[in-house]
């Protein structure tokens, strides 16, 4: 027992020493070192936090130190959080740092736009006082923004869209609000939207030139039957929709919000310069409203970096000119289910990155399999009245990046005329199939096949193509006067290029 108590006293005794050790600090002298002088939070809109930075603080000196205090330089008043070595707060006391180490500070910010002078809003983090003061500086950008959101009712549950139902006859509704009326959005500062936004019945929304749309997590926006969207961009003040995450780190993540969806009976939309990208499916184009008429005009347009589809056609009836459709989860565009798609000038490139992509760029078809309530499985077809390709770029990491799918029960009308096509069939598991018979002159015409597109830089969407583009100077003349400005507004007047953009020459870098 005596052998026992004498090892017990000894651990004490060590054990006070080293405490002793942690404990025995000098004041800190000034000498403080930081990871950085100056900390950038990013753009936030008014009222939403900011991301989270850090900031590393050194001591260098060979004695365990204590800062007397470190505050935020506004005090209480100040719109930046702070967590130091594990505490938050806006002022901290005799804050120690042991010789050779270091401690780590998080930094936040919500900042009311209505509270502040100039959209730089500034403050500092001030270490110590007197002769030992030292400090670090923080800036932040803010926006004030229109924010639409689902009200809450008396018993607090939000409002819902109710979208249909499913095989049980169960209600499948989204968290979303209808707009009252005709709607105009216009460019006075950006849209922040929470759930999703609908355009009732006999209304439109009008987004004007340079309007930004930011969307919250799982929100869109929704155009129901006999609704219309006008999107009314113009080159250098194109209409931008996006996700409300605003750090350069989320600019190219796919699935950030949801789709724009142009519900079934919707009618005249019009998209022209327009930007959306980051969604799950860029647009999602639902039944013909018109035999006749296209449903949605879509031109000098692009969308980029969807988790699912870029434009996903269901019986929809859509013209596309100078659209530009890229890096996509699984197809740049579908034509499914049948309809009316009429494309010129168009490119379509999938270099996808972020996982396993089961379809190629351009997937057309004209019906769709499902599953009943009883497990059973059920075909529904509708006819292919058109699906024409022309002046356009179809290209991809894949080696077939074209793909239809003919149901025989139904009609399947198609045709390519003056396009770069990547269908790399080395197998020839496509050569008896006649949809793929590229000598079939009723439905291809004065295609290159398997060119090189000579794109600029797929890793950052930039699909202008080069001097050495099997595209150049290829394009259907006639066709092409139809759709007399690129993208970019540069003139097709002269040898006219496939695709959305007529070629540069790069420079070299």
């Amino acid at each position: 027992m005596l052998k026992y108590f004498l090892y017990l006293f000894s651990f004490l005794v060590l054990l006070t020493s080293c405490n002793d050790d942690v404990f025995d600090t000098v004041k800190n002298t000034g000498n403080l070192e930081f990871s950085r002088d100056t900390v950038y939070l990013d753009t936030v809109f008014t009222n939403i936090s900011s991301s989270t930075r850090t900031l590393k603080i050194y001591n260098r000196s060979s004695n365990h130190i204590t800062i007397p205090n470190i505050k935020l330089g506004r005090g209480d008043h100040s719109f930046y959080r702070l967590n130091v070595d594990g505490i938050a707060g806006k002022s901290f006391e005799n804050i120690d740092i042991l010789s050779k180490d270091s401690i780590f500070i998080f930094i936040e910010a919500t900042i009311d736009f209505s509270q502040i002078t100039n959209p730089i809003y500034t403050d500092s983090i001030v270490f110590d006082n007197g002769d030992n003061l030292q400090d670090v500086d923080l800036v932040t950008l803010v926006q004030d923004a229109h924010f639409l959101f689902p009200q809450r009712d008396a018993q607090g549950v939000k409002e819902t869209i109710v979208l249909g139902s499913n095989s049980n006859g169960e209600t499948i509704e989204v968290e979303g609000f209808y707009l009252d009326d005709d709607t105009e959005w216009n460019n006075d500062k950006p849209y922040v939207i929470y759930g999703y936004v609908g355009v009732p019945n006999h209304k439109t929304l009008t987004i004007n030139k340079g309007v930004q749309v930011h969307f919250h997590k799982n929100s869109g926006l929704l155009v129901e039957k006999d609704a219309s969207l006008k999107v009314y961009g113009e080159l250098n003040e194109e209409v931008i929709f996006e996700g409300d995450r605003l750090e350069p780190s989320f600019s190219e993540i796919a699935g950030q919000w949801g789709t724009i969806w142009l519900r079934a009976g919707g009618k005249n939309h019009e998209i022209n310069h327009a930007i959306i990208k980051n969604n799950t499916i860029g647009i999602l184009m639902d039944s013909i409203g018109s035999l006749t008429e296209p449903t949605l005009k879509i031109k000098n347009t692009q969308i980029y970096n969807t988790a699912s589809f870029g434009l996903l056609g269901r019986t929809a009836n859509i013209k596309g000119e100078n659209l530009v459709i890229a890096n996509n989860g699984q197809s740049s565009l579908a034509c499914t289910i049948g309809g009316t798609y009429n494309f010129t000038h168009t490119t379509f490139a999938n270099y996808w990155s972020g996982g396993i992509r089961e379809f190629p760029t351009v997937l057309i078809n004209n019906y769709i399999a499902f599953m009943n309530a009883d497990g059973s499985e059920s075909v529904l077809v509708r006819d292919l009245i058109a699906a024409n390709f022309t002046n356009s770029i179809i290209d991809g990491s894949q080696n077939i990046e074209f793909f239809l799918d003919k149901n025989e029960t139904g009609e399947f009308n198609y045709n390519f005329k003056n396009n770069l096509l990547k269908f790399d069939d080395a197998s020839g598991k496509f050569s008896n199939n006649p949809l793929f018979d590229f000598n079939d002159i009723s439905h291809y015409q004065n295609n290159i096949f398997n060119g090189e597109a000579d794109f600029k830089d797929v890793e950052n969407n930039q699909y202008i193509i080069g001097e050495n583009s099997a595209a150049n100077n290829q394009a259907d003349g006639n066709a092409a006067m139809q759709v007399p400005l690129d993208i970019l507004g540069v003139s097709r007047a002269t040898n006219p290029d496939m695709g959305a953009y007529q070629h540069i020459i790069f420079e070299e870098e």
